[in-house]
């Protein structure tokens, strides 16, 4: 049901629209928990090999970060504004054009996929891992676009709770269809399974979200509360919305782009130290995910409420929705640590049993949160440049965190002075907390105020 989050309590909306959004999101996360745990009982090469392709993969996200993000401030003020029809266009042109520029990018991706394998590994063993699980993942990604298309209409115009449901629903299939996608023999039964391996647990995630897509679509095209995207809709390109779409999110895509990239370099300084040590980033690196779901969901409920209330121009209510988001979003990822910090290794050991793996990943986990709970409320306040669509501090707080610091304490670390490697876990620290600072800067510079999509 669509919400007008204009009025009422700001406590009570944003919780309404993030509580669902951060239960749909942990699920969406179920996936890659999901395969990586099973996967792990197949090889840590295995693993390694699975994380260098979600390594390139998510630069792929840069293009639906693009897209994604200019849609969240086109739809919710437009619909703040109660334009019926200027919110059914958005949707249609959301859909449309992310499914096209996945397609570009599928093909792109695909033609240079192994190649860009070999910078991060020469063993034929993680090579094979990462394309047996990487090409059907790259072939079913317009799907993928779609599916986050749609979920991000229906929250825009505040209906948080169907997302949630969709994405639950889905996540559950995926737990199911592992194992006995994966392995000869349902684990711990005699069912008989298909035997695909690492390429069955592409195979299940790809059915799930198929399965989200579909219900997602239906929904939203069968009409909410006035706002009836058309069939026909689909088929056809209004440039000026598209342009707006590209142009908008542009600072969100160019954030995508230099995170994911740092993301690649910094897993090439991990693959130093062995193939373990990138299987525990593999490992820890989804639990590190998992953890900044809840932040997701409030940032997309925060964002939503700004969107909705800067359509009217009620600049105060945008300001007290961005510091509630914030101080939650603090306390929420404050318990992570503390649970990272001092059951990190009983955590890991669910996932792996390899000792060398287990020891990485707990350090990462122990070390790399500690400044997590401070880039949590730069996020939350970060709503503010979503909702309006002002997204150029998405931008300078990437590139300043990881290129000016982190990157650099890698560099004279790992390269110049030899350094364990918990200097690569604790360089996140110093990113988290000039990431935080930045966003908060422009906070308060209010450039965001006059901003509108």
């Amino acid at each position: 049901m669509a919400r007008d989050l204009t009025q009422g309590s700001i406590l009570k909306n944003l919780l309404i629209m993030s509580i669902p959004t951060m239960i749909g999101y942990s699920a969406q996360m179920v996936y890659d928990i999901v395969d990586i745990f099973w996967i792990g009982r197949i090889s840590g090469e295995a693993i390694a090999g699975v994380t260098i392709f979600s390594t390139l993969f998510w630069l792929v996200e840069i293009l639906n970060s693009i897209i994604g993000q200019s849609s969240i401030s086109l739809i919710s003020q437009s619909y703040g504004r109660k334009d019926d029809e200027g919110t059914a266009k958005a949707i249609e042109q959301t859909i449309t054009f992310k499914f096209l520029v996945a397609v570009i990018a599928a093909v792109l991706v695909a033609l240079f996929l192994k190649p860009s394998l070999s910078l991060f590994s020469n063993d034929p063993n993680v090579i094979t891992a990462a394309l047996d699980y990487g090409y059907i993942r790259l072939f079913f990604l317009p799907m993928m676009f779609s599916s986050y298309s749609v979920n991000t209409a229906l929250r825009c115009i505040g209906d948080a709770k169907t997302p949630m449901y969709i994405m639950m629903l889905s996540s559950i299939l995926n737990v199911l269809l592992d194992p006995l996608l994966m392995f000869d023999k349902f684990p711990g039964t005699a069912i008989p399974g298909f035997g695909m391996g690492v390429f069955g647990a592409a195979v299940a995630t790809i059915i799930s979200q198929m399965v989200a897509f579909i219900l997602g679509f239906y929904i939203v095209f069968s009409g909410i509360e006035g706002v009836k995207p058309r069939l026909k809709g689909l088929f056809k390109l209004d440039w000026k919305i598209d342009k707006k779409l590209l142009t908008i999110g542009l600072p969100t895509g160019l954030e995508s782009f230099f995170r994911n990239l740092s993301g690649a370099v910094l897993l090439k300084f991990v693959a130093v130290y062995g193939t373990a040590a990138v299987a525990a980033v593999g490992v820890a690196g989804r639990l590190f995910g998992l953890a900044f779901m809840p932040l997701v969901g409030m940032n997309m409920g925060g964002s939503a409420m700004v969107g909705q209330n800067l359509g009217i121009n009620n600049i105060e209510r945008a300001r007290k929705t961005a510091g509630t988001t914030a101080f939650i979003s603090f306390s929420i990822m404050f318990f992570f640590v503390l649970i990272a910090f001092f059951a990190g290794e009983i955590v890991l050991g669910i996932f792996n049993k390899d000792p060398e793996i287990v020891k990485y990943g707990t350090e990462f986990l122990r070390y790399g949160s500690l400044g997590i709970s401070i880039l949590a409320y730069g996020f939350g306040l970060s709503s503010v440049f979503g909702g309006s669509g002002y997204n150029l501090p998405f931008v300078i707080s990437s590139i300043t965190s990881r290129w000016f610091v982190q990157i650099p304490i890698l560099f004279i670390m790992v390269h110049l002075l030899k350094a364990s490697i918990i200097w690569v876990w604790l360089s996140y620290v110093f990113s988290d907390v000039t990431e935080a600072l930045v966003m908060l800067i422009y906070y308060r510079k209010g450039k965001w105020e006059k901003k509108r999509a």
